[in-house]
């Protein structure tokens, strides 16, 4: 209980009773403004309460007097701007991509809501600005696994690579180390091969002709004579110094000895046709597009 009896002598104010080592502790009241601005909030939340959506149910939430949703709100506008685009998203899905790419309009269209559509689905793979990582390819170059023609983009956009889809692109890398196809030796000297064709250094005793060997006998078939690839079979160019998961020695045996079977998933069915179109000519704008 406070002692109002007990008054300090150095500030005149009461003291609560309590002492601490000598130390009085005041009895200092909180100003009248900030009380009356703490109440005030006390009666804003309870006012809050019963005006707008705020208490969690058992299968939903309190709708409040007001009957305020701001997801509510989020649903009207994008049903509004679904509404604005309707038309012009009818034109892009009925028109041809070559329509598409000669229509400054729709190619503006395309390309505006390509690259929203890229952002929401494709950029955790492959970047924000689409420049990729291990595993995952640049789409600003001009090294394409499966074609960049801009029917060959749609292609892979609508139904990927190795994703289940009965059009997906299935050409997989055979693990040479794993199945016993090559020896140890043997991949070592074919990576160093590899290596060699992107002009890159070998290791000390190196034995070119073996290497060429091996390639010819084992790779040639998908890769080509010159290991410059072959889009129909998603096998890559090997000697234009661009590589999707690594150049050095070690990394090109273990995909020798493993294989390498990365997978794209079919966007047919999870986008609607004219935003697949939008995506494709939004990529082929990126610069690496035939």
């Amino acid at each position: 209980m406070t002692d109002h009896s007990d008054i300090d002598t150095v500030s005149g104010t009461a003291t609560t009773g309590h002492q601490w080592d000598g130390i009085k502790e005041l009895n200092t009241p909180l100003p009248r403004w900030w009380l009356i601005t703490f109440y005030l909030t006390i009666v804003w939340a309870i006012g809050y309460w019963v005006v707008y959506p705020a208490w969690p149910l058992i299968s939903g939430n309190t709708t409040g007097l007001f009957g305020y949703s701001s997801r509510a709100d989020v649903a009207v506008e994008l049903a509004n701007l679904n509404k604005i685009r309707g038309e012009k998203m009818v034109a892009l899905g009925a028109a041809s991509l070559a329509d598409i790419e000669k229509d400054p309009a729709l190619l503006a269209l395309a390309r505006a809501r390509g690259k929203t559509v890229f952002g929401d689905n494709c950029a955790p793979c492959h970047g924000s600005g689409a420049t990729g990582s291990k595993g995952f390819p640049n789409l600003n170059d001009d090294d394409w696994l499966w074609g960049g023609t801009l029917d060959q983009i749609m292609q892979t956009i609508q139904y990927g690579a190795r994703s289940g889809n009965a059009k997906a692109h299935e050409g997989q890398m055979l693990a040479f180390g794993k199945e016993g196809v090559l020896k140890q030796d043997q991949i070592v000297t074919v990576a160093n091969h590899v290596r060699a064709l992107s002009g890159l250094p070998t290791r000390p005793g190196y034995d070119a002709g073996a290497g060429a060997k091996i390639f010819a006998d084992n790779c040639m078939a998908c890769h080509g004579d010159k290991g410059q690839g072959n889009p129909e079979l998603g096998a890559p160019n090997l000697s234009d110094k661009i590589w999707l998961y690594g150049s050095d020695e070690a990394t090109i045996i273990e995909t020798v000895t493993n294989g390498r079977a990365g997978v794209m998933p079919a966007w047919e069915g999870r986008l609607d046709p004219a935003t697949i179109k939008a995506m494709a000519v939004y990529v082929h704008s990126l610069g690496g597009g035939k």
